[in-house]
């Protein structure tokens, strides 16, 4: 499609801007019978739809796909708050917490269903940013598991510095 724009005083002479009049001189004006038409045209590119997420896990696992950080993140989020509910109840700390063989086969378990409940929705073909709400959003999920993660660092950094729990009891 072109757009055209005629541009002509109604006695016939160009119009121009009266900084441009001024720079020109009076011997450059177009005579009165003329008329001047700046012409300007204009191609509209056919939308396209926006390209659909790819299904391959390779695609989805690659070190800047979008699992990676997100699975991490979640699991960072459910451990922190495990972490603390259990320092809470039992006064076990993180670190003995890690020790004790019968809850690394929970972790085990929570890893794997966690990550292939993750994984699923983006090997059909979603994004977290198309489900996401007004107030909880893809980037505010991010967030919340980069905190999360630092959290548990500061937890074992804790523990191995003072020796004792986070929480003591």
């Amino acid at each position: 499609m072109a757009i055209v724009m005629a541009m002509s005083s109604f006695a016939g002479g160009a119009v121009l801007p009266a900084a441009s009049a001024g720079r020109l001189g009076a011997g450059s004006l177009p005579a009165l019978g003329r008329r001047a038409f700046v012409v300007r045209a204009q191609t509209e590119e056919p939308s396209t739809p926006p390209p659909k997420p790819s299904t391959s896990i390779w695609d989805a696992l690659a070190f800047s796909g979008p699992a990676p950080e997100r699975i991490n993140g979640r699991l960072a989020m459910v451990g922190f708050v495990t972490a603390q509910a259990v320092e809470a109840g039992r006064g076990d700390g993180l670190l003995s917490q890690l020790g004790n063989s019968t809850r690394q086969g929970w972790f085990a378990y929570t890893v794997a269903v966690l990550s292939v409940a993750s994984l699923v929705p983006l090997l059909q073909g979603e994004s977290a940013e198309g489900r996401a709400g007004a107030i909880m959003n893809a980037n505010a999920e991010l967030w919340n598991g980069r905190f999360a993660m630092l959290g548990l660092v500061a937890l074992a950094a804790t523990e191995i510095l003072t020796g004792a729990p986070f929480i003591s009891i």
